[in-house]
């Protein structure tokens, strides 16, 4: 099974999902869930996904993570 490929983001993935959490309001503590759980190094299936963490989730298409949504947006692909 793929990885989420966290390291050498492209400048633009990594400016929106900056911008994202800044917009979104995403919490200090929410972003240290997030930090747990990639330090997992969780397999994801092929395809688009996304990780519900309750207050908000974190969707990706390929291998890099795509940007941050509200928990009551509506995410593609299968849930991690």
């Amino acid at each position: 099974m793929p990885k989420i490929q966290w390291e050498r983001l492209p400048r633009e993935k990594w400016s929106h999902l900056r911008d994202r959490a800044k917009e979104r309001q995403i919490s200090e503590e929410d972003l240290f869930e997030l930090a747990e759980w990639k330090m997992q190094d969780p397999d994801v299936p092929d395809g688009d996904s996304y990780k519900d963490f309750g207050t908000f989730k974190l969707s990706r298409t390929g291998k890099f993570p795509n940007t941050f949504l509200l928990a009551g947006q509506a995410a593609r692909g299968k849930r991690l």
